[in-house]
């Protein structure tokens, strides 16, 4: 049924739920996992009042990207193929690059609890991939226990 799911991370506890679902999912059906994790180019705080430096920002990012695939990929059982990748830019457009890119049956996200304001505010990589996305995608919300 599906060879290959993508599993986008920002390192959440949503994120963590959508990992421990894929990780169920590619165990029944024999599927490998490829864990993928946007490290933001967008510097919310590069100016001269804020104070943190471009190069900063692109470390942190691409630490914490990189913890993010770490964990998500431990999450994961034993006997499932998993693939790691980190890439910078603009986390929507990245995660629909690589399902463009990549020979991906499924996506497997996590969703976070906002209100309603929250999402209007800030919006919702996740509902953007479902909107945007030509392959399936199975959302999982944080408060979801692995079965």
């Amino acid at each position: 049924m599906y060879e290959t799911i993508l599993l986008p991370t920002d390192g959440s506890d949503a994120s963590l739920a959508a990992a421990r679902h894929a990780g169920n999912l590619a165990s029944t059906t024999g599927a490998s996992v490829r864990v993928v994790s946007v490290a933001d180019s967008r510097n919310r705080f590069e100016s001269p009042s804020s104070g943190l430096a471009p190069e900063a920002w692109d470390e942190a990012e691409r630490d914490r990207a990189t913890a993010a695939v770490e964990e998500a990929a431990a999450t994961l059982p034993d006997d499932v193929s998993v693939e790691k990748t980190v890439v910078a830019g603009i986390p929507q457009d990245k995660i629909l690059d690589e399902i463009e890119a990549s020979d991906v049956d499924l996506v497997v996200m996590g969703t976070h609890s906002r209100s309603k304001l929250d999402r209007y505010l800030i919006g919702s990589v996740t509902e953007r991939i479902v909107r945007h996305s030509p392959i399936p995608v199975v959302t999982v919300r944080e408060d979801v226990e692995a079965e």
